[in-house]
């Protein structure tokens, strides 16, 4: 028989383990849900971090609608991992990415959270096979993976390892889900999983188009922002080449334009971004683009955006028959 974990009906505690950007992200998401939150993490300004996260991410969560009951301070601070799961139905783990660290915590967390309580990994590239080598119950260890900001990107990545029992994916899914998240099924490990694989795939080719002087950041950025991503906002990439192939659709697209994609190919090489000039003049030119601004005046007009973005979405999907899910 399938073992049973606590689903999002039964979930009213989150322990979230690691109180850094993307955990501090999580904390604000489950809040925003009606969930409360325990917060493991060592480091003495932990919780002033994270209290200051929830405060600046409230008003967009509030903006978006939030669940009855949601309270920005049903959350507590814990150093003592055993203390922060106590009594948490679910576990959001966002430790370093560093593969002791990971491996320490994760013999701890067997041990300290009862078998039915998943853990779900933020991990943003490391093997779920790898994290539940020492875990107690290893079967309910699973990937969920988020895009920063968390609070207000609907992707998470869920995946398993290779003792990864399914219905601990299929629970993890539908808790995401019934968070107003857009989980993506990863169906085998790979290392970045499916998003950061795209994201520095296409990274590469931005570095070297800058590398090579054929444009500067500011140059790939507009590309970028007023192309292709237009596009991928409403239906991602292999729609967009869809109906890029007229009544034919894909099938007509790949057969006219495949060898010239084939031949831009063969021209991609890897830019040495680990050279100090090289990134001396990437982040000298994204300074330039953005006029000097501060990363936080950045961040805060990149978040207003994402907010009205997901409104849009929103009543684009409200206007189909059948909406594929549910992004308000």
């Amino acid at each position: 028989m399938a073992a049973v974990y606590r689903g999002a009906d039964a979930i009213q505690k989150v322990a979230v383990v690691g109180a850094g950007l993307i955990g501090a992200g999580w904390v604000a998401a489950f809040l925003a849900r009606g969930y409360a939150v325990a917060v493991a993490d060592p480091t003495p300004d932990a919780p002033a971090k994270v209290r200051a996260h929830i405060a600046a991410a409230w008003p967009a969560l509030r903006d978006r609608g939030l669940a009855a009951g949601a309270d920005p301070t049903a959350v507590t601070f814990h150093t003592d991992l055993a203390a922060a799961l106590d009594g948490a139905d679910f576990v959001q783990e966002s430790a370093p990415e560093r593969p002791e660290v990971k491996a320490a915590l994760y013999a701890d967390l067997g041990r300290l959270a009862p078998p039915d309580v998943i853990i779900a990994s933020s991990t943003s590239g490391m093997p779920v096979s790898q994290l539940q080598q020492g875990c107690l119950h290893p079967q309910r260890c699973v990937l969920g993976h988020p895009f920063n900001p968390v609070h207000l990107m609907p992707l998470v990545e869920v995946g398993g390892g290779d003792r990864t029992d399914p219905v601990a994916v299929e629970t993890v899914t539908a808790l995401y889900a019934s968070m107003r998240k857009q989980p993506v099924h990863v169906r085998r490990e790979i290392v970045g999983h499916i998003a950061n694989r795209l994201t520095s795939a296409m990274f590469r080719e931005a570095v070297a188009l800058v590398a090579g002087g054929y444009a500067t950041v500011d140059d790939v950025d507009r590309a970028i922002r007023f192309g292709p991503a237009l596009k991928w906002a409403i239906q991602g990439q292999f729609t967009t080449f869809h109906t890029s192939g007229g009544d034919g659709g894909l099938g007509a697209f790949l057969h006219h334009f495949a060898p010239g994609i084939l031949a831009r190919w063969k021209t991609m090489k890897d830019p040495d971004l680990a050279n100090p000039e090289l990134q001396a003049l990437l982040v000298r030119q994204v300074t330039e683009a953005n006029g000097g601004q501060p990363v936080a005046d950045i961040a805060r007009h990149q978040d207003q955006m994402i907010l009205r973005l997901l409104q849009i979405l929103s009543d684009g999907l409200a206007d189909q028959e059948e909406p594929p899910s549910n992004l308000g």
